[in-house]
């Protein structure tokens, strides 16, 4: 029996995707959450065998959930399913050691076989997007990602330094350094192209 956790903030969405998954007779969903902090406590209490995890939710996002989750050695596997068909976000999912990558718009059957195959040790990612992850290398480290995410929200510099307990200049640095990796000319044509790429 697969004990799975689902982490998803759009409500019908997690709705949809508990019923689905208790039709399956080798599955039991333990529980949901709708954002990546209380997915992380729920992780550590109800131990799941698989996360099944959406990549923009508020907190943690599902690669950042991944990646305290491969941090902390936790023996769970981790099932991205998101509508980013972008081989950026494949690329850091990978990195963070998740194990299934699928997207929202694939046949429902294909997340059961899917969590099937992860759950015998697999991988399960979309072959297409595989491919064309290894296209284009993600120039910006975590740092960077995460301050220029912030600066596309709307924060400025001063409140980006405030929350990661860093300086002003600090923070205007890793802005400098994400848009002359992106080889654009501000913070907000950076953010866009970094979203775009599926690189935030």
């Amino acid at each position: 029996m697969m004990r799975v956790l689902l982490a998803e903030d759009q409500a019908m969405v997690r709705g949809a995707l508990t019923a689905l998954l208790a039709l399956e007779s080798d599955i039991e969903v333990l529980g949901s959450a709708a954002d990546g902090e209380s997915a992380w406590r729920e992780v550590q209490r109800l131990k799941p065998d698989i996360l099944i995890s959406d990549i923009e939710m508020p907190g943690l996002t599902g690669l950042e959930l991944a990646q305290r989750i491969q941090r902390h050695e936790l023996p769970v596997k981790v099932v991205i399913v998101t509508t980013f068909a972008r081989s950026g976000y494949l690329r850091r999912a990978l990195d963070a050691g998740v194990s299934g990558y699928l997207l929202k718009d694939a046949p429902a059957e294909k997340l059961a076989d899917s969590l099937r195959v992860v759950h015998r040790g697999g991988r399960a990612i979309d072959p297409e997007l595989a491919l064309e992850a290894w296209t284009e290398a993600d120039p910006l480290n975590d740092r960077e990602r995460q301050v220029l995410r912030l600066a596309g929200e709307g924060k400025s510099a001063g409140e980006i330094a405030q929350q990661f307990n860093l300086s002003h200049g600090t923070v205007r640095n890793y802005l400098s350094e994400a848009i002359g990796k992106l080889g654009v000319t501000n913070r907000i044509e950076a953010y866009r192209l970094a979203r775009q790429k599926g690189w935030l």
